[in-house]
């Protein structure tokens, strides 16, 4: 899971990336700041308790910082080729927008629009370019394939040419999996955060709630102060408490945007265990048993021959495998067996 933290100048994302990182960085021209955050889980954190194993692995997330966006930076070449091929490879964004005096007026939605405009242009760039190579081909032999590109490239560029994201686009549920290698940036899931002054967040929800009239429905919305978040995170943990209940602040904003960006991507975790190794695998929701055990190893997946799966709520709750084995609760899947999450699974594969 990969998430670019993207934002305009002085919104105050950079803060943000401290609050979920828990260093001071400093972005250096060219170089994104990058951080691995562990995924707090409590069911690895039990397993272990029970396996005792040489390593515990949680999911992670890998968050990354880079250069502020602003109207005219895609055209102008001020962020380059280099980056933008970064975010592309990137599985969503976390906008960060403005909603304190910095001298300027605010304005939430002007700046969510400039930052889909500047992604529209870049996707517009991108299919032209594409399109290009594929009319200069014309001359040869054109393959059913390469027809297809180009019919649903076309179809991608008078969407941007109207102005929408291709996010909006319904051609990539109908059939887009021959557009996957573009990574087109207006196409990724988007969750946003409302980075507020401490005393607008009192009064957060009624800014959110006039914001996200503005905005299209299914983009999440959340409210934080992004200043008193990374001063949170370099605190030591036993300050930490006391620093939360001073400001009533409920839960870090790691975990708050942990659960956002698994909800917006619709990732579950299945668990392994064992005396090596007790470790969370974060995969899509609906995924086979055979397509998420490639999470694991390649060779697992193409050498497939069942999954032993119990759930974890079974395994703690009956106190281990041979209980939910006379319970009837232990059993072999095959490869189509739709896993879910807290699934503990161990996959058998042939040599």
């Amino acid at each position: 899971m990969h998430i670019y933290v993207i934002g305009s100048f002085g919104c105050g994302k950079t803060m943000l990336f401290q609050a979920l990182s828990g260093v001071i960085t400093e972005n250096k021209p060219g170089m994104d700041a990058v951080t691995v955050i562990d995924v707090p889980d409590e069911r690895i954190e039990r397993l272990s308790e029970i396996f005792n194993p040489r390593k515990t692995v949680y999911a992670r997330m890998t968050v990354a910082d880079t250069v502020a966006i602003e109207e005219g930076n895609v055209k102008s070449e001020t962020i380059s080729a280099k980056t933008l091929l970064e975010m592309r490879k990137s599985d969503a964004f976390l906008l960060v927008l403005r909603n304190f005096d910095n001298g300027s007026p605010v304005d939430l939605t002007g700046e969510f629009l400039t930052i889909i405009q500047e992604f529209i242009f870049s996707d517009i760039m991108q299919i032209e370019n594409r399109l290009e190579r594929i009319r200069k081909q014309s001359g040869k032999k054109e393959n059913t394939a390469l027809l297809q590109e180009k019919a649903s490239l076309t179809e991608c560029l008078s969407h941007l040419n109207s102005g929408k994201p291709l996010a909006t686009l319904s051609l990539f549920e109908r059939d887009g999996k021959h557009l996957k290698g573009f990574r087109f940036l207006s196409q990724k899931p988007m969750m946003v955060v409302v980075n507020c002054e401490e005393e607008k967040l009192e009064s957060s929800d009624q800014i959110v709630s006039n914001f996200r009239k503005t905005i299209p429905s299914h983009i999440p919305v959340i409210t934080v102060c992004a200043k008193l978040e990374a001063e949170l995170a370099l605190m030591a943990p036993d300050e930490q408490a006391s620093f939360m209940a001073e400001y009533g602040i409920r839960e870090s904003v790691a975990g708050r945007i942990i659960r956002l960006a698994f909800d917006t991507l619709g990732l579950i975790s299945f668990l392994t265990v064992g005396d090596d190794e007790c470790r969370a695998w974060p995969i899509r929701n609906g995924m086979n048993a055979q397509d998420a055990a490639e999470a694991i190893h390649g060779d697992l997946s193409q050498k497939f021959i069942r999954a032993e799966t119990v759930s974890y709520d079974d395994f703690i709750r009956l106190g281990g495998f041979a209980g939910c084995k006379k319970a009837g609760l232990w059993r072999l899947e095959g490869k189509t067996y739709i896993v879910r999450d807290g699934d503990i699974l161990s996959i058998r594969a042939g040599n």
